[in-house]
């Protein structure tokens, strides 16, 4: 197994402002993307969806729970299924408390098309208490492009609301969600990065298949 070189004070200095000067410039350039993303259209969601929550039917107005702007988590938990979504898991273990969202006017939930009869045991098993509704027998995941005839796919959609008119504003899927995971960004900060092969770190740092280390939170030795 390598490991970085070793340099004196000084050089490590050095060598750490050069990366700051391009780590301020991404900086600068994600703050012109969230500039631009806020600048995007919308479009009006005209359906009224009925889905199930721990508290008994919801409609999609009803997920801000009187705020102005709703994130969703479309999570992959399709009816029936034996083992849930691990990535979808991790990514619900990194969601921290909502009263900073919520602060800014802002609620947060999860959807899945599983019905809440299955997706209850599994939110206590994993100890969350995110709100966490259920799309079964409506054809929301269909509309928002989560569930095709290949199966289910994760993302996340922005909705904000004017009245009681609902719109959608923003979506993101793979790399986008990606990014997101405090646990991920925790670890490109250090010398062995996520560890996966993907990615481009000097010879002799420990690296897996992508995926194969992903577990459930109670899954870990």
């Amino acid at each position: 197994m390598s490991l970085p070189v070793i340099v004196s004070a000084a050089a490590w200095r050095d060598a750490s402002d050069s990366l700051l000067v391009k780590e301020k410039q991404a900086t600068r350039d994600l703050d012109a993307l969230a500039a631009e993303r806020r600048r995007l259209p919308m479009v009006r969601i005209a359906a009224d969806y009925v889905f199930e929550g721990p508290e008994g039917e919801a409609s999609l107005l009803d997920l801000f729970a009187g705020r102005r702007q709703l994130v969703i988590y479309h999570f992959m938990f399709a009816p029936g299924i034996e083992h849930p979504c691990g990535g979808c898991s991790a990514f619900t273990d990194n969601i921290g408390n909502l009263a900073h969202l919520r602060a800014r006017d802002t609620a947060f939930a999860l959807i899945s098309r599983a019905p809440q009869a299955e997706l209850q045991p599994f939110r206590e098993r994993m100890g969350w208490d995110v709100p966490w509704f259920s799309s079964f027998g409506s054809d929301f995941n269909r509309d928002f492009g989560v569930t095709s005839d290949r199966g289910e796919s994760f993302g996340i959609s922005v909705l904000i609301r004017d009245g009681d008119s609902v719109f959608r504003s923003y979506f993101t899927s793979s790399r986008g969600v990606d990014r997101l995971r405090i646990d991920f960004n925790l670890l490109d900060l250090t010398p062995f990065g996520r560890q996966e092969e993907w990615e481009d770190s000097p010879a002799g740092r420990p690296q897996t298949p992508p995926y194969q280390w992903w577990r459930l939170n109670d899954e870990y030795a």
